[in-house]
């Protein structure tokens, strides 16, 4: 396999040495630095009413410094008894200055403190907050499916699982760029930033409890670090991973890896297939679009098909899963199917034929 030096490798690493930290889907109203921006502004115009408020009946205020009360001395007033300072060294001596603190000054004073004390507040049940939901979803989260890179592979790999009835919330996304776990938020998957080769950054996925993990990083080295890591962490997981170079492929299968998928070869091959017959490449295409058109799926073999050829079944049949084995519908040895078998079928992708893959199927 064509793997660069150490030295690479520990580029790789300090390139993507970011802070790993996980980030749970969420729709903000707005960006918290405008809401502290908006908070401040409105305090800072409640000073400024109050400061011309007190200028404005100059007259009823002594100042023991000089006996006269300037605009600034306005300004000092308004800042040292809002925040309840209260030196004493400006007073309201007249009847109007002091009905004008009681009626006035007062609320305004309340207001500000409502408006600084509740950005504080908020902040910190924010953080609560935010640290409750994580902690919740680390303790329910159980046999979910850990995407590692979010690119045009793992976006693509996503939307297939989903489609097939395995929940958003059961979908957790590891890539070292935060801009890259800020968009699968957005779309509703948990995400951790950070290098997915790191055991810390696939623990705080909960890799070790995932029932599917799916390995779709840029670089065929980095697949086969995680790759190792992953199944380190969880030996009973499904893995599967895909590279760019074939001869890499038996690399992943010795590192761990199920399933591995040449992502070049397989887009050349469409190439060729459309080349020769556009309709068959349609055909083909359609089959790996999940959820529109024609659908592939897995499903168990019913009672009701026990005994009988896979010719005979409603269903187009195309393989037979028998134990470790993946027989064609005309093979000799698929015989009469058991109830133990699973079938390959293709069929008209609607709600009531969708079946995610080692699960029971929707439909009876």
């Amino acid at each position: 396999m064509k793997l660069p030096g150490q030295d690479a490798i520990a580029r790789q690493a300090d390139e993507h040495l970011v802070t790993h930290r996980v980030k749970l889907p969420r729709q903000l109203v707005e960006h918290p630095i405008r809401q502290v921006a908006k908070r401040l502004s409105l305090a800072l115009m409640v000073l400024v009413v109050t400061a011309f408020v007190v200028y404005a009946d100059r007259g009823g205020y002594n100042d023991n410094a000089d006996g006269s009360l300037d605009f600034l001395d306005a300004f000092y007033y308004a800042t040292v008894t809002l925040s309840t300072t209260g030196y004493g060294d400006i007073t309201p001596v007249s009847d109007a200055a002091r009905l004008t603190n009681i009626f006035v000054i007062t609320p305004l004073r309340v207001l500000f403190l409502i408006i600084l004390v509740g950005t504080t507040l908020e902040a910190l049940t924010e953080r609560t907050r935010e640290e409750w939901r994580l902690n919740r979803w680390r303790s329910t989260l159980r046999d979910h499916t850990v995407v590692v890179g979010f690119g045009t592979k793992g976006r693509s790999a996503i939307r297939t699982v989903c489609a097939t009835g395995l929940r958003k919330e059961q979908v957790v996304v590891v890539d070292p760029s935060a801009k890259a776990v800020e968009a699968a938020t957005a779309d509703g998957y948990a995400g951790v930033i950070g290098d997915a080769t790191r055991s810390e950054v696939l623990m705080r996925a909960e890799v070790q409890r995932a029932r599917q993990i799916i390995i779709a990083t840029q670089r065929d080295d980095t697949a086969v670090l995680v790759t190792l890591t992953a199944r380190q962490i969880n030996r009973g997981a499904k893995i599967v991973a895909a590279v760019r170079e074939e001869e890499n492929a038996p690399l992943l299968k010795q590192s761990g890896a199920d399933a591995v998928i040449t992502s070049a070869s397989a887009a050349g091959r469409l190439l060729g297939l459309s080349v020769l017959s556009p309709a068959a490449g349609m055909v083909m295409e359609d089959l790996i679009q999940q959820g529109s058109g024609l659908d592939m799926v897995e499903r168990p073999v019913i009672k009701a098909e026990v005994g009988k050829t896979p010719r005979e079944l409603g269903d187009l049949v195309v393989s037979v899963v028998r134990g470790h084995r993946v027989l064609g519908y005309d093979d000799r040895d698929v015989g009469t199917l058991e109830l133990t078998d699973r079938l390959i079928t293709i069929v008209r992708a609607s709600p009531g034929t969708q079946v995610a893959p080692d699960f029971r199927p929707l439909r009876s």
